[in-house]
């Protein structure tokens, strides 16, 4: 029997998500053959008269061909996909698989590889700015282990979170983009950090359903130049087939000038990638009510209540600093009071504190009034 959640999914996906019109094309691209999720997209593509178009990807494919990896053909294959992506109107990447460490022994040079090539030339370059586009997970029984769940529970927990009235979270996060967009000057506080920057004149983006399932967020990025003190992330922070905990970064001017972790030779080649890598290209909070604690899976962590995330490498267009990289890697601080607690300022006032927002006109965003 199908489970009639992942029909609601589908059909939220494709009408609220990206929003797909008549005539319109949408790729669908599943790493993981997820096949029955795959199956209620393609029906609700054509419900809704589009043109569905499905890419299907393994991880462990993806493995073999990164570990004999050549730019020269990695640029063929960006040039195939990048093709097939600047014809669409729409994208949907969905996510899954039984693995998360599957590209732990791909060397550096092959991961670089494929972020210069694949991951620019067809999704920074053109699906980002150019389609409506929206990438989610799929539930799976290493997905529940990392989230310290039986299967059952965690497949409850995705519906409630990737089901959830978007809508109503979308109008309550008005306030706090009105906010960030008046400020200045932003300082953090909490365990091993303290922290500021400026976000002047840079635009905050909500993030209600649109781009990432599950979302909750609202993100913009600090003047490039701006980040001084220091920073400790208090959630695991897995990239490139590593799993990175205890994250401490020293910013001077804008640059990580000291970075360790419990891999910090690892950390800081990542850091090396190029000169954008040193610099912050996103600052965002989460809101998510459903999503409490990590389970090293980005998708939900950056959506985390009461966490934010800043991001080393490059930024987004709709919130340009001027930062370019290879990478993108949010990395997550939760400061509810069970993590170590936490405070957010902007331009001197206090807007958040151990999780909650203290501002009246925030207060929509606490998790109690977004359920």
């Amino acid at each position: 029997m199908k489970d009639p959640r992942i029909g609601t999914l589908a059909k939220n996906l494709i009408n609220y998500s990206v929003k797909l019109k008549k005539g319109e094309k949408v790729l669908i691209e599943n790493f993981g053959l997820q096949r029955e999720l795959v199956n209620a997209l393609v029906k609700e593509a054509y419900e809704a008269g589009g043109y569905p178009f499905v890419l299907l990807k393994d991880h462990q494919v993806d493995r073999a061909l990164l570990l004999g990896a050549r730019e020269e053909q990695f640029n063929m294959m960006a040039e195939f996909e990048a093709n097939v992506m600047k014809h669409m109107d729409a994208y949907i990447g969905l996510r899954s698989g039984n693995n998360i460490n599957e590209h732990a022994d791909v060397p550096d040079d092959k991961m670089k590889i494929h972020g210069s090539t694949i991951g620019k030339k067809v999704h920074r370059d053109i699906r980002v700015p150019k389609t409506k586009w929206v990438v989610l997970r799929y539930p799976t029984s290493s997905m529940a282990q990392l989230a310290k769940m039986s299967t059952e529970a965690f497949e409850d927990f995705y519906f409630d979170v990737c089901n959830l009235d978007y809508g109503k979270m979308d109008k309550a996060m008005d306030s706090l983009v009105e906010l960030m967009n008046k400020t200045d000057k932003v300082r953090i506080t909490g365990p091993g950090t303290d922290l500021s920057f400026s976000i002047k004149d840079i635009p905050a983006i909500k993030c209600a359903g649109e781009m990432n399932i599950p979302d909750g967020e609202v993100y913009t990025s600090p003047v490039r130049n701006s980040v001084n003190g220091r920073i400790t992330y208090n959630t695991p922070s897995p990239y490139q087939g590593f799993t990175f905990e205890n994250v401490t970064l020293t910013f001077k001017d804008g640059k990580i000038i000291e970075a360790s972790s419990n891999d910090s030779e690892r950390l800081n080649r990542i850091f090396d990638t190029d000169e954008g890598a040193r610099y912050i290209g996103e600052f965002a909070i989460g809101v998510n009510p459903y999503i409490q604690h990590p389970m090293q899976d980005i998708l939900f962590d950056e959506k985390i209540d009461g966490s934010f995330h800043f991001t080393p490498g490059q930024c987004y267009e709709d919130a340009f600093n001027g930062n370019h990289s290879n990478i993108h890697w949010d990395m997550v601080n939760i400061q509810r009071k069970e993590y170590g607690g936490g405070e957010i300022y902007f331009d001197d006032h206090l807007i958040r504190k151990d999780g909650r927002f203290v501002l009246p006109e925030l207060e929509g965003l606490n998790p109690e009034n977004l359920k």
